[in-house]
């Protein structure tokens, strides 16, 4: 079940961005990002749209920011990329938009798909109220900066010049800013769209970001380029403190598998209906094993 549902988002966000974006000038920017917006597991937003399904609400109003969480996580990719930040050849298995096309390309693009998912968010489409829309742009807004991702980012850069290594709780900071902010809020926007109380799925997303990140981590250590679709090893390389440098391989995969545990105890409430929201966390962590 959970498979065909997320294959089926990804189709549904594909053909939202292919609209979108085929809407646009015949430009280099607006080609880099089309390049950006395909592929990918399509996971943040996939959380959207199985979060608004849990609170009954039509899947033409979630795919509206459903697509807005990927473009603006197409965005961030595209930007730590960049040389100036992670320095990468690849991505989802092609060349990452600095090398396809040049660095001012690649930044233009990224500060459109960041654009475009402010855009996204607020279209009547995804909610007929104007409060609910603006409650959702709010709470992304806050995600996505120097409070969520780019925080976590920035953390992360300097992660690779500090004296002394990150301590797990350092890790952990970072972390719920750079991968786990996003997810939380694509996991609680059914709960907003729907006007009800965010807190499990908040519980759910803050477990699960968590999870993700080390098995990213683990990844790093474990993967291939060719399976994972970017480069690995970089962490070590780098000389920074992940989630398997500081509780080795075999604890950081326990861990990660606790994590999981606890996301599906958030969902409880929701029975029978969560059902794929906790396959999806399982996911997460078989993906790494």
């Amino acid at each position: 079940m959970f498979a065909d549902r997320l294959g089926a988002a990804a189709r549904t966000i594909q053909a939202r961005f292919d609209d979108v974006l085929g809407r646009l000038d015949d430009l280099p920017v607006v080609h880099a990002m089309r390049h950006a917006t395909q592929g990918g597991k399509r996971l943040r937003g996939f959380l959207v749209l199985e979060s608004a399904r849990l609170h009954d609400i039509a899947p033409d109003r979630s795919i509206w920011p459903a697509t807005a969480i990927e473009a603006l996580h197409a965005y961030s990719l595209v930007h730590d990329d960049l040389p100036c930040m992670d320095d990468d050849d690849l991505r989802r298995g092609q060349p990452t938009v600095h090398r396809k096309w040049d660095e001012a390309t690649a930044v233009l693009a990224g500060d459109a798909l960041q654009s475009l998912a402010f855009e996204l968010v607020t279209r009547p489409d995804t909610s007929p109220d104007p409060a609910v829309r603006a409650d959702l742009a709010l709470r992304l807004a806050r995600a996505s900066g120097a409070e969520g991702m780019v925080l976590g980012q920035a953390l992360d850069i300097a992660a690779e010049t500090v004296q002394t290594p990150f301590s797990l709780d350092d890790i952990t900071r970072l972390q719920r800013g750079k991968t786990g902010a996003l997810i939380e809020w694509a996991a609680t926007a059914g709960a907003v769209l729907g006007q009800a109380d965010p807190t499990p799925l908040q519980h759910y997303a803050r477990a699960l970001g968590l999870a993700f990140q080390i098995a990213d981590d683990v990844l790093d250590v474990t993967g291939d380029s060719a399976t994972v679709g970017k480069a690995v090893g970089k962490d070590a390389d780098a000389g920074k403190a992940t989630f398997v440098s500081l509780l080795g391989l075999e604890t950081a995969q326990q861990r990660a598998t606790d994590l999981v545990a606890e996301a599906c105890d958030s969902l409880q409430g929701y029975g029978a209906k969560a059902e794929t929201l906790k396959e999806a966390a399982r996911f997460v962590v078989t993906r790494a094993h």
